[in-house]
């Protein structure tokens, strides 16, 4: 695998990698014709720990292929994912996943969906009460614990979702297109929602979008992939000041950066994954 790299006056050799991809292929059998269709192709990458990195592509690229194994949701065919060193062999404590459809459990409220990870993973409900109060008022949920899903906006669905994943304390926050769902005002208050709560967690995210401008507001790195099977054509710093605001989509430099990767997107539409491309 060959991808070219954009690096902006950054110079990250010494800091902590967290998640270590490494040669990694997923294929999806057929279980009619017995054939297998490649989704992912030999990618490999790293996420530093406390690193904001977006993914982006193409519909039906392998963009949540490659999210759900990482999350161990999805059996991999060959390569490796390790998170501090250790392979990703299933689900684990260590990653938490916050989808695009709200999945809260609708007979329970606000603060026992928040707390639900918790008491699966065996903590008293007591405790899990207390550690859930700085992600209640994080997310802007002070007042609502007693709300049952379906009396809150779908904004306030994803709160829930962002607060139940936070307060388990993952290594790594992994997110499937969370906003698609919302309408752009919505949206565009979450995504400064999401930046202010990055700001004060310093999580390390992995996210998947579809919309190039979110990526590059909330991200230091936009990773694009190819057409399928995805592979890695650009890895993109993303040199922005922080911490952000919605005003930096004013910036020259942010209009510069979606020209880039939307070219990117567009050239691996007209040729197969693998390729570098010069800039």
């Amino acid at each position: 695998m060959s991808y070219q790299e954009i690096v902006l006056e950054k110079d990250d050799s010494t800091a902590e990698k967290l998640l270590m991809v490494e040669n990694l292929i997923i294929s999806y059998k057929n279980n009619k014709t017995g054939n297998y269709t490649e989704a992912v192709k030999d990618v490999s990458l790293h996420i530093n720990r406390g690193e904001f990195v977006t993914i982006v592509g193409l519909s039906g690229c392998g963009k949540s292929s490659f999210l759900n194994a990482v999350a161990g949701l999805v059996e991999i065919t060959s390569g490796a994912i390790k998170i501090n060193n250790r392979k990703v062999k299933g689900p684990g404590q260590d990653r938490a996943v916050v989808f695009q459809k709200s999945s809260l459990l609708p007979w329970k409220t606000t603060i026992n969906n928040i707390i639900y990870g918790l008491e699966l993973n065996g903590v008293p409900k007591k405790e899990a009460l207390k550690r859930a109060e700085k992600y209640v008022e994080m997310t802007k949920l002070k007042g609502f614990e007693k709300y049952y899903p379906s009396t809150l906006s779908g904004g306030m669905q994803q709160r829930v979702n962002l607060a139940r994943a936070l307060v388990v304390e993952p290594e790594i926050l992994l997110l499937d297109e969370p906003f698609a769902a919302l309408d752009a005002i919505t949206r565009e208050e979450m995504q400064n929602e999401l930046l202010v709560l990055w700001e004060k967690t310093k999580k390390t995210v992995l996210m998947v979008t579809h919309q190039i401008d979110e990526a590059i507001l909330l991200s230091d790195r936009v990773i694009v992939l190819s057409a399928r099977p995805a592979n890695i054509v650009a890895d993109i710093r993303i040199n922005l000041e922080r911490p952000r605001t919605l005003d930096v989509k004013n910036n020259p430099l942010f209009d510069a950066l979606a020209q880039k990767i939307w070219n990117y997107i567009h050239n691996s539409s007209q040729k197969k994954g693998g390729v570098e491309y010069e800039i």
